[in-house]
């Protein structure tokens, strides 16, 4: 390995961590007019549905703050809410605070940068999503410094798994595929889109899960935390 690519959320950073519990305590704090525990269950219901759709996902994830207002709207509805979509507003804006508030790197994440740096490894951060909100958890989490390359699908104008990412952050590096890995926790992002260009594809499965019954994908390798990989040392 002489070049490796890395996802953000939930690779390096707990994104998925606390997601519940910042829903409620935003409903929490701003009057809608729902009860409580049913406004829950209709966010959680509208969640999925938001969500599953690949093509809606990737027009939507660019602007999270409004996909997070979309949802509230739409879960609002669900209730039988009806009137001006402030409260849907307030809701989106009080989860993204408290999202902010709670995300944090992994443990080992930050060691593990550090030694792939020492080893000589160039690396790529590769994530999708909104370019203001993933630059913002790059600064505030002091990331930029590790990496050679950095690929934000809001900012480059196209999404994993489409081929030219990879492409793109590959070229940032002067690396061929064939002596790159890529990990992430989707299997098709981050394993099953690079390994179509010839890389290693890695899967980070930190809940231990194993992979799904169905999944046509077969990592390279499947590992539980960062500390698992095999980082050479500087030649």
């Amino acid at each position: 390995m002489k070049a490796l690519l890395l996802d953000l959320g939930d690779t390096l950073l707990d994104y998925s961590g606390g997601v519940d519990e910042c829903w409620a305590g935003a409903c929490g704090a701003v009057e809608h007019g729902v009860e409580h525990a049913v406004l829950i269950e209709a966010l959680a219901q509208t969640r999925r549905s938001f969500w599953s759709d690949p093509e809606h996902n990737r027009r939507e994830r660019v602007d999270m703050l409004g996909a997070w207002r979309k949802i509230v709207e739409q879960a609002l509805r669900r209730c039988g809410a009806r009137g001006p979509d402030a409260a849907a507003v307030a809701i989106a804006e009080d989860f993204a605070a408290r999202r902010r508030a709670v995300m944090r790197l992994f443990p080992e994440a930050r060691g593990c940068l550090e030694q792939l740096r020492t080893a000589g490894i160039a690396l790529a951060l590769v994530t999708n999503g909104d370019a203001r909100q993933q630059r913002d958890k790059i600064e505030r989490h002091d990331l930029a410094r590790f990496f050679d390359a950095i690929v934000i699908e809001g900012e480059f104008g196209a999404g994993k798994p489409d081929e030219a990412v990879y492409r793109a952050a590959l070229d940032a590096l002067r690396a061929p595929a064939a002596e790159a890995w890529m990990v992430g926790d989707h299997l098709e992002f981050d394993v099953a889109g690079p390994q179509r260009l010839g890389l290693r594809g890695v899967w980070i499965d930190r809940a231990g899960a194993g992979l799904p019954p169905d999944s046509r994908v077969r990592p390279d390798r499947i590992i539980r935390a960062l500390t698992e990989l095999d980082v050479p040392s500087r030649r």
